[in-house]
C-alpha cells in the first residue's frame, strides 16, 4: 500500500470539502490516486450534500396547508439555489411531502420534523439535482374554535396564512390574497413595533417642511402624518384591494369576521444572495483542468 502524504489529503479535503480522517481513508483504499478517490466519494449522495452546503440557496419555494375544518394551517419555505430548479418536478414533489410532514406533525422545528427519512430525502434530492436544498423555516398556526385560517401562494414563490375570527373561508383567502400583494408591516395599528415609529417620526421631523414650525404645529403635523403612515401599513386599515372603496377590516366586518392576524413569508426574504461572476469561475476551472 503507498504512503498516503499530508499534501495528497490536503488536497482531496480542498476538492471535497469531507474531513481529515475521511480523505485520508479514501486515499487509502485507492493507494493515493486522488481522482479514483474522489470518483469513490462522490457516489455516497452524503458527499455531494456536504459540498453543495455552503451555497446560497436564496431561490424555492413556499407551500401551506389549511385542514378542512379551517381551524390549521401550516406554511414551510424550502429553498433551492435557483429558480430553474425551483420549477422542476422532482423538487416540487419534496416540497409537497414537505408540507404533508409539517401539517401531519404540528410542529414547526425544522429539525426535529426532518430527522430521519425526511433528511434522507434531502440529500438524495441534492445528489440527483446537484443544487444545495434546505427547508429554511416553517409556521404552526392552530386558530382556535370559532377561528378560520385563510391560505394563498402566488407564483409558488408568496405565502400567507391569515387568521379570522369567525367571517367565512372565502373571507381568509381574499385578505390572504391581499396580504401576498400588499405585504402589510402588521395585522393592525396598534401592533406597531414603537421603534418603527420612532424611525418614522425622525424621517417626518426631518422633511424640509417641518423646518421652523413652532413646536405645536410641528407635532400635530408629525401625529397626522403618523396616523396616515399606519393606515398605509396596517392590514385593517388598507383599501381592500378587491374593493377599494372599503377597508380589509370593512371587508371582514360584511363577512361575518374580524382580522386577527397573518404571518407571510416570500422565498429568500431576509437572505444576503451571494454575486457569481460566472465567466470568472469558468476560467478558473478551465485554469486548473
Amino acid at each position: 500500500m503507498a504512503a498516503i502524504s499530508a499534501a495528497q489529503v490536503k488536497e482531496l479535503r480542498e476538492r471535497t470539502g469531507l474531513g481529515m480522517m475521511e480523505c485520508k481513508k479514501a486515499l487509502a483504499e485507492v493507494d493515493g490516486d486522488i481522482e479514483v478517490a474522489i470518483e469513490n466519494l462522490r457516489k455516497n449522495s452524503g458527499l455531494k450534500a456536504a459540498k453543495k452546503a455552503g451555497r446560497t440557496a436564496a431561490e424555492g419555494a413556499v407551500v401551506t396547508r389549511v385542514s378542512e375544518s379551517g381551524d390549521y394551517g401550516v406554511m414551510v419555505e424550502i429553498n433551492s439555489e435557483t429558480d430553474f430548479v425551483a420549477r422542476d418536478d422532482n423538487f416540487i414533489a419534496f416540497t409537497d411531502k414537505i408540507a404533508d410532514a409539517f401539517f401531519t406533525a404540528k410542529n414547526e422545528d425544522v429539525a426535529a420534523v426532518m430527522e430521519g427519512d425526511l433528511e434522507t430525502a434531502r440529500e438524495q434530492l441534492v445528489q440527483k439535482i446537484g443544487e444545495n436544498i434546505g427547508v429554511r423555516r416553517a409556521v404552526v398556526i392552530e386558530a382556535g374554535e370559532g377561528n378560520l385560517v385563510g391560505e394563498y401562494v402566488h407564483g409558488g414563490r408568496i405565502g400567507v396564512l391569515t387568521v379570522l375570527k369567525g367571517g367565512t373561508s372565502q373571507a381568509a383567502k381574499d385578505v390572504a390574497m391581499h396580504v401576498a400583494a400588499i405585504n402589510p408591516t402588521v395585522a393592525r395599528p396598534d401592533e406597531m413595533p414603537q421603534e418603527k415609529l420612532d424611525e418614522e417620526k425622525a424621517i417626518i421631523l426631518a422633511q424640509p417642511d417641518m423646518a421652523g414650525k413652532p413646536e405645536q404645529i410641528a407635532e400635530k403635523m408629525v401625529q397626522g402624518r403618523l396616523k396616515k403612515y399606519l393606515a398605509e401599513n396596517s392590514l385593517t386599515e388598507q383599501p381592500f384591494v378587491k374593493d377599494p372603496n372599503q377597508t380589509v377590516a370593512e371587508y371582514v366586518k360584511d363577512a361575518g369576521g374580524e382580522v386577527l392576524g397573518f404571518t407571510r413569508f416570500e422565498v429568500g426574504e431576509g437572505i444576503e444572495k451571494e454575486e457569481v461572476d460566472f465567466a470568472k469561475e469558468v476560467m478558473e476551472q478551465a485554469g486548473r483542468s
